[in-house]
């Protein structure tokens, strides 16, 4: 995620997947355009609005001493509390003035590079839609409160919405090299997975864990897992657990050293001694690793959440 030198490509330009480039098929719906932005924010019902109410509640339970302290800081700033399903154009407003990003409706998942190109102009893609209560405890796919309540509140913070904005420029070097997957790690293990140290304290800072309550306490006070402190070479060699609760997490100490750990880097070496596959496993400690706990994996060994084991 090098500063791009002269050259770099123009940002403002939706990037083209090259016919190489290893990417999931994604059926875009016909009511949107190349860039995958619904022509509005859906009108939900008082039924969504109590789901996200809940949702909302939920999280505040379990939250305060376990999340970062900028995403408490965010939720306030932001307001999110305010009841109901936040409106997108009122949040971009109040964004705006914070860090110059907005967010927009999008239908579901969208292309890697699509992603990029929406992260690289400062813009968070964030589901038109919210889970239902079928569907409460769990939702495979983002929805509306994963991506508003889980990312938005920290792009209140200078320092991290700039992280996110080189990370989405970052793309446009990953898929020349056909390194989506690497990158996409990094992604997962800090924007979505992440811990932070303050002070003594381990606290989350990722999306995937703030938006449930289960990974807000296994994350930081289980026995099971890792814990252990970034290294963006090794991160992007560690495969991940997209359907349970994460084997190993990683550690900052800030979000500066984790801006400049990645902007720094020197990508295009990082890249060409790939492999295309993970070279750790996402239970792995290696003798670089700076651990802070070396977990049991007792979850995972009596079978995780399909055997309905105690995340413990």
């Amino acid at each position: 995620m090098s500063r791009p030198p002269a050259s770099h490509p123009d940002y403002t330009r939706l990037p083209e997947p090259g016919p190489d480039m290893f990417a999931a098929p994604l059926q875009r719906p016909a009511q949107v355009g190349e860039d995958w932005v619904e022509p509005a924010q859906r009108a939900y019902s008082s039924e969504d609005d109590s789901i996200w109410n809940d949702l909302f509640a939920r999280q505040l339970q379990v939250l305060p001493g376990r999340a970062a302290t900028l995403f408490m800081d965010g939720l306030e700033r932001l307001d999110l509390g305010r009841g109901g399903v936040p409106d997108f154009g009122q949040l971009s407003e109040d964004l705006g003035k914070l860090t110059g990003w907005s967010v927009v409706p999008v239908p579901m998942l969208i292309p890697d590079h699509v992603f990029f190109w929406h992260l690289a102009n400062r813009r968070f893609p964030a589901g038109n839609f919210i889970r239902t209560r079928e569907t409460f405890d769990y939702i495979q796919e983002p929805d509306v409160f994963h991506d508003v309540f889980g990312h938005v509140p920290l792009l209140a913070d200078p320092v991290y919405a700039d992280y996110m904005q080189e990370y989405g420029r970052a793309g446009w070097k990953a898929m020349r090299y056909n390194r989506l997957k690497a990158l996409g790690a990094l992604y997962w293990y800090t924007v979505e997975f992440g811990l932070i140290l303050e002070g003594k304290d381990v606290r989350a800072y990722g999306a995937g864990i703030l938006s449930g309550p289960t990974e807000a306490v296994f994350s930081v006070e289980g026995k099971s897992p890792n814990r252990i402190m970034l290294n963006v070479d090794r991160v992007m060699r560690t495969d991940y657990v997209i359907s349970d609760l994460q084997p190993t997490y990683f550690v900052i100490e800030s979000f500066k050293e984790l801006y400049h750990d990645t902007v720094d880097r020197d990508f295009d070496r990082l890249y060409r001694s790939l492999g295309p596959g993970f070279t750790y496993a996402n239970t792995a400690v290696i003798d670089v690793d700076d651990v802070l706990q070396r977990g049991t994996q007792e979850y995972l060994l009596r079978g995780g959440r399909g055997s309905n084991a105690q995340p413990v």
